[in-house]
């Protein structure tokens, strides 16, 4: 057994405690959550096994040096001691980002920049050479993270974010996060055991997560490569062996149905669900929302309907009490998720969520909302006093 290590798994808002189940279930130790980050112990397996099979995941982090500091000037010269070539070779272009959480420190750029210094001089120093700073396509990234005076730098194992799992070639104008779609449909508490929907798809995002955690497939099996595989340590036989682990795979024996009313959306949404090798087990329909007919008894939609960006005020909340009385009387016995950062317009949806959560989407604020579909659901008392 392998010596183990701190890691640290990024994740969205609202998302860590799913995060943090999904690192319990693979097998990691000393878990702990703070804001959009779980920290964990691991050795090299578990990192690469948490980059290849976490669903709400965006970046696995390995902090390689930690300091304090208090000026700019400290910052760089605590940087610079660090044995750089220890983990880089001067030929490796390298790239740096920052987050910053701090008063003594309120410059993200600027801190990213002189850590790009550091290791540059760093280099200089010793060998009479500087690497290559490549922030579009580097072969080693580096993370640090300020909070105060406390300053931690990471490896990123990741290399591109991990919700940009492969296979979406397209997209329609508003997609959802990979991520933040796997998130969802965890917090509903779907895991395959009935039928899942999405009548309002889009680019099938939502419906290509549900398909990934019903059958057991591991998100990043359609990636392409990891930061970790230009590490020194890259263990080629390893990542070989996490990859081809199928002991998650499962028989799924209900269906995932798509259905949006832009053909475009159900050309993009079928082309994607054929990257991810879904195409036998997804279903997409060309219809409407209001000609949506779900299968007959419990289900659970999961679903990112228009939020009227290019619509009046007056036309969606139409289309939201039309949607909501569409699920009242189609979509008996299922239970729905809609997001949406529009709170105004879902006044006028007819019913009161059972429950709700923040999340973030795309850099807006959202409510994720529970609506359990049963005959003789309380209408909600807002739209009561409108009459």
């Amino acid at each position: 057994m392998s010596d183990k290590f701190e890691l640290i798994a990024k994740t969205h808002q609202g998302l860590e405690g799913v995060l943090a189940e999904e690192l319990r279930l693979i097998g990691a130790d000393e878990i702990s959550i703070s804001p959009k980050t779980i920290s964990f112990k691991g050795d090299k397996e578990m990192m690469y096994k948490a980059n290849i099979q976490l669903r709400t995941a965006t970046r696995i982090l390995k902090p390689i040096y930690s300091f304090k500091a208090r000026t700019e000037d400290e910052f760089y010269g605590q940087a610079k001691k660090y044995d750089w070539s220890s983990v880089m070779d001067i030929s490796q272009k390298y790239a740096v980002d920052s987050i910053i959480t701090s008063e003594v420190f309120n410059h993200s750029r600027y801190i990213a920049l002189k850590l790009k210094d550091a290791i540059a001089d760093h280099f200089r120093e010793k060998v009479g050479k500087r690497p290559f700073v490549d922030p579009q396509n580097p072969q080693i990234r580096v993370h640090v993270n300020v909070i105060e005076d406390e300053c931690t730098i990471c490896l990123d194992s990741s290399g591109e974010p991990l919700h940009r799992r492969g296979y979406r070639s397209t997209q329609d104008s508003s997609p959802i996060n990979e991520v933040l779609a796997a998130g969802m449909i965890l917090l509903s508490g779907w895991k395959g055991d009935s039928d899942f929907i999405d009548p309002m798809c889009g680019s099938g995002t939502i419906l290509i997560e549900a398909g990934l955690i019903a059958h057991g497939i591991p998100p990043g099996i359609f990636r392409k490569h990891f930061g970790f595989e230009n590490w020194f340590d890259f263990d080629e036989a390893l990542l070989q062996q996490v990859y081809n682990d199928d002991s998650m795979e499962r028989e799924f024996n209900y269906s995932i149905i798509g259905g949006d009313i832009s053909k475009r959306a159900v050309e993009i949404s079928t082309e994607n669900v054929r990257n991810a090798g879904l195409q036998k087990k997804v279903d997409i329909k060309f219809e409407s929302i209001f000609d949506f007919t779900p299968p007959m008894g419990k289900g659970v939609v999961v679903t990112n309907p228009p939020f009227g960006e290019k619509l009046k005020k007056e036309q969606i909340e139409s289309f939201y009490k039309q949607l909501g009385d569409c699920f009242k009387q189609r979509f008996v016995g299922y239970d729905v998720w809609i997001i949406s950062s529009n709170s105004e317009a879902l006044k006028s949806f007819g019913l009161r969520p059972a429950t709700s959560m923040s999340l973030i989407n795309g850099g807006l604020e959202c409510r994720y909302y529970h609506y359990p579909m049963y005959k003789g659901a309380p209408k909600d008392i807002s739209r009561k006093s409108k009459v």
